[in-house]
């Protein structure tokens, strides 16, 4: 009697060897994923199903997690200037899901659906920017008197819940023209619109910069689950305006479960600023890069760099990882399904190695800390599709 295919290789992938860094787990571990149908089987025992799967990826002397998330990204390539290629900074940089802020409006939603995550072989998701617009018409898309259209934005996220995960608005003086905080309260608004609609609470992105509006203005509309992304900025009116202390209203926010995360960009993360809010028991809920055609150069090259950077002024790996893997997962509304390891989720991985030595990281300001090695990408896998990226230095 023949024995099936399936019955010979119980297992489409076996990912072995390697040092599981999982944020679920208080601490790294020896194991092996086991991936069937594109999602996660099992962790086995290293070893145990060397023999069982179709096929093996040797991730010996690497270390293994969840596939990272970067939250913050522009990959409306060739409508918007400052777009890049949604592949080139996902899978070919280690990273499995992407989530574009705000590049497309409810204007052009469609075609960024077809065009970039249909297309894709990393997941695109999206943050609808407030404005009709997004940035298809330059970086000014909340300066006029006709540029949010609410009605046609909760028609947008009611028509694709699965790729619309929130809101994004970006509050600072040179984007506004005059509208002040109406644009932010326009988008609290909307998302109050769709919860009463679906049950389903989506969080609102805030980009933050140059006032005006103040920070604290800002922070006061936020509640539980939004996201101030450049929340680590260096310039004028952030986190430490005038004092060493944190700004009252960043710490009530805080309280009220507001979500800070990197958004490292051109000019938005300093590692003055984020030394001195870790100082102050103020840690970076997620670390993503705002990575776009202009700063993929540098500042900030990639994900994985970003996540250098954090581990060279004092967050853990456990910590990094986390931050780049749950935690954004969780913003999105899929705990459970991404960011993890545990069995039935998506097999979406990323195997790192760290290599080099005495590595200069440079934030958005031009000041520079030093690292003993730089996080680098081996592999992604996308849903058990292993997308390899380069050969490990061992």
């Amino acid at each position: 009697m023949s024995v099936s295919r399936a019955e010979q290789y119980p297992y489409d992938l076996v990912v072995g060897g390697g040092l599981l860094v999982d944020p679920g787990r208080s601490a790294p571990l020896r194991g092996d994923v086991a991936v069937r149908d594109g999602r996660i089987e099992a962790v086995v025992t290293p070893g145990s199903a060397d023999d069982r799967c179709a096929r093996f990826f040797d991730a010996r002397g690497l270390l293994v997690a969840p596939g990272l998330v970067d939250l913050h990204t522009h990959v409306y390539d060739g409508r918007t200037g400052l777009g890049t290629g949604a592949d080139a900074v996902g899978v070919a940089a280690g990273v499995t899901t992407l989530v574009d802020a705000g590049s497309a409006g409810s204007d052009s939603f469609a075609h960024f659906a077809e065009t970039v995550v249909a297309s894709s072989d990393t997941r695109v998701l999206s943050w609808l920017n407030v404005s009709r617009h997004g940035l298809t018409r330059g970086t000014r898309e909340l300066a006029g008197s006709d540029d949010v259209h609410p009605a046609a934005t909760v028609r947008t996220i009611l028509g694709a819940p699965d790729t619309v995960r929130g809101v994004k608005v970006r509050m600072s003086r040179s984007v506004l023209g005059d509208n002040g905080l109406e644009p932010l309260r326009a988008a609290k608004r909307i998302t109050a619109e769709v919860a009463a609609a679906t049950g389903r609470t989506l969080p609102v992105m805030v980009h933050v910069g140059n006032a005006p509006p103040a920070l604290g203005d800002v922070l006061d509309l936020l509640g539980p689950g939004d996201i101030v992304t450049h929340a680590f900025h260096g310039k004028p009116g952030g986190l430490f305006p005038d004092t060493e202390e944190p700004l009252p209203q960043a710490l009530a926010a805080l309280r009220r479960g507001v979500r800070l995360d990197v958004g490292h960009g051109s000019a938005s993360f300093a590692f003055d600023t984020m030394e001195r809010a870790l100082a102050a028991g103020i840690r970076p809920h997620t670390i993503s890069t705002d990575i776009h055609r202009e700063n993929v150069p540098g500042p900030v090259h990639s994900l994985t760099t970003t996540m250098t950077k954090l581990l060279a002024v004092g967050l853990t790996l456990n910590e990094t990882v986390r931050a780049t893997t749950s935690a954004p997962a969780e913003s999105l509304g899929l705990a459970g399904e991404l960011g993890t390891l545990d069995a039935g989720s998506a097999a979406d991985l990323t195997v790192l190695d760290r290599v080099g030595s005495t590595i200069e990281l440079v934030d958005a300001e031009g000041a520079t800390r030093t690292s003993p090695w730089l996080l680098a990408p081996v592999a992604a896998i996308r849903a058990g599709v292993v997308h390899a990226i380069r050969k490990a230095s061992t």
